[in-house]
Parts: C-alpha cells; sequence; structure tokens
C-alpha cells in the first residue's frame, strides 16, 4: 500500500513538473516571443510612439508634455505635472472647494494670457484628463491659443489656424470620442514652419 502511495505521488509529480515545464515554455518564452514579434511588424506604436527633431527624440504622440513658451500652444493642465511614472487622476470630486478654486484660478489665468473674458475658456483648458498625460487638446483651446501663439511666432493668424486645422484628429471610427489636436505634432510643425 505504500508503494502505490509513493508510486502514484511520483507518478502526480512528475505530471505536474511537465506542466510546469511546458506552461513555461509556451507562457514564458513562446507568448512573450509572438507579442514582440506582433509589436515589430506595427512598427513605432509598440515603441511609444516616439518623436523626433533633427533626429533626436523629443516626446511621444502618446503622451502629453508641459510646454510654457508663448510660441507654442499648451497642453491640458496635469495633475501629476506630466510625470508618465504617476500615471493618475487628482480624485477630487466635482464639489471639492479645491478643486473648484483650482479650476477658477487655471481658468482666470488661461483668460488673462489668451486675452479673452473667462467664459469662453473651454473645459480642457483648466481641468486634467484622468491620466493626466492626454496629449490633445480640443479644437476649441488650439483655437482660443492660435492668435498669442501667431503673435509670439511671428506667423500670420491664418497659417497658424490652418496648422491646426491640420493636425486636428477626427472622431475614431468616424463616431468615436471627440475630435482633438495632439499638441507636440503641432507645437513641432509650428517650429519647422519657424525655420
Amino acid at each position: 500500500m505504500l508503494t502505490t502511495l509513493l508510486t502514484d505521488l511520483a507518478r502526480q509529480s512528475l505530471a505536474g513538473l511537465r506542466l510546469l515545464l511546458v506552461l513555461t515554455v509556451v507562457l514564458g518564452i513562446g507568448y512573450p516571443t509572438a507579442v514582440w514579434g506582433v509589436g515589430q511588424v506595427l512598427g513605432d506604436r509598440a515603441a511609444g510612439q516616439p518623436v523626433t527633431l533633427d533626429g533626436e527624440v523629443v516626446g511621444s504622440r502618446l503622451l502629453g508634455q508641459q510646454f510654457e513658451d508663448d510660441e507654442l500652444f499648451r497642453s491640458r493642465p496635469s495633475a501629476n505635472d506630466h510625470d508618465s511614472l504617476a500615471s493618475a487622476p487628482s480624485n477630487l470630486g466635482p464639489s471639492n472647494e479645491d478643486l473648484l478654486d483650482l479650476i477658477a484660478e487655471r481658468r482666470a489665468e488661461v483668460a488673462e494670457r489668451e486675452g479673452v473674458d473667462p467664459a469662453e475658456v473651454p473645459a480642457d483648458a483648466v481641468t486634467a484628463s484622468g491620466s493626466g498625460l492626454d496629449p490633445h487638446i480640443s479644437p476649441e483651446y488650439a483655437a482660443l491659443q492660435a492668435p498669442r501663439v501667431a503673435r509670439a511666432a511671428g506667423l500670420d493668424l491664418a497659417e497658424v489656424e490652418d496648422l491646426v486645422e491640420e493636425h486636428t484628429d477626427g472622431r475614431g471610427l468616424g463616431f468615436l470620442g471627440e475630435p482633438g489636436v495632439n499638441v507636440l505634432e503641432l507645437n513641432l510643425a509650428l517650429v519647422e514652419r519657424r525655420g
């Protein structure tokens, strides 16, 4: 009886060890290699869609970043200073006094910088996205900034508005989400235009 028990235990242990080895090869080597291979076929999409200027990586099409220069378009505010390692919202609710004060402060700041009435400032100019890393702004926020950018960059307003139009993405599949303007790509186009 003890021999039968030990034989069964050895047989089950060997079956478990074989299963462990097979799953290690399939899930530990095969699957990651397949995902890596698909990523290589997709090109820069698997590498974070880096954006280069003069051969140097200056950002990613997928991540927002801070721009302070008056000659450039500003991104949405970020609850985490555009830190990709700290991607998160502020977790302040819509009735939180701190959030309401921050939005009012941002609205006044944007209105003063752009020379408009505070009521004209769009929501994405004063509120952070859920991740704090959204690379897009609304076409309305881009249009609000266009006169300042044109003046500071020494470009014609119509030229800047054309660049905004060229860099405005439509809705996904024609009906999902809202149109958006990728700020990094727009700013790079401005830099190239200025020469």
